[in-house]
């Protein structure tokens, strides 16, 4: 597989920057927020954990793929399909979560900071489903051809990290003040925070 070495190391270069995308949220605080604000926090943290989980695994399968040098072009095609399957699905339902959940409430600018972050959310999910569909396309059975689609969808990958952290700093901005307060009082994103952390500290 000397044709595609280079092009996974490349691969694997531009995912090991893919900080897993939860709510960006770091340490929790005791401050009490409001009623309203606390509850729409808890429709927002309850499904994070899995979220997170399936986002963090779907970084960690293209990496890994990008970086075995004995996998089939097969086995990569494969591999890479369904883990963009899965980031596409896994910030979809990020997307439709904090849409349903609604503005929180009370907080000013939040209904503008909240669209925001649906409509990235809602892009970059395409972006990766868009990459699947491309990786699906690849000829397998021709190394050469299969070596240079793998090279575009590596420069297609870069232009989605872009969108990844626009989505960020959406999200961002979306947690902050009373709102991050509220979010980071509530068990679920404590505990994606806290996986996010130790998924930063062994990636590093």
């Amino acid at each position: 597989m000397e044709g595609t070495k280079p092009v996974n190391k490349k691969l694997a270069a531009v995912m090991s920057g893919g900080a897993v995308l939860v709510l960006a949220l770091t340490g929790c605080t005791s401050e009490e927020g409001n009623k309203e604000l606390d509850a729409w926090a808890k429709k927002v943290c309850d499904s994070v954990p899995a979220q997170n989980a399936k986002i963090s695994a779907a970084y960690v399968a293209i990496t890994k793929a990008a970086k075995d040098t004995t996998s089939t072009p097969k086995d990569l095609q494969a591999a890479d399909s369904k883990a963009f399957q899965d980031l596409a699905d896994g910030y979809k339902e990020r997307a439709t979560l904090i849409s349903s959940a609604g503005a929180p409430p009370g907080v000013e600018g939040g209904a503008k900071a909240q669209k925001d972050v649906v409509t990235k959310l809602t892009a970059l999910s395409a972006a990766y489903a868009d990459l699947k569909k491309r990786v699906d396309g690849l000829d397998t059975k021709n190394q050469a051809k299969f070596a240079s689609g793998l090279k575009d969808v590596s420069a297609e990958m870069k232009q989605v990290e872009t969108q990844r952290k626009s989505a960020v700093t959406a999200l961002k901005k979306l947690e902050s003040g009373d709102t991050k307060k509220a979010l980071t009082s509530q068990e679920g994103c404590k505990q994606a925070a806290a996986a996010s952390g130790a998924a930063g500290a062994t990636d590093s």
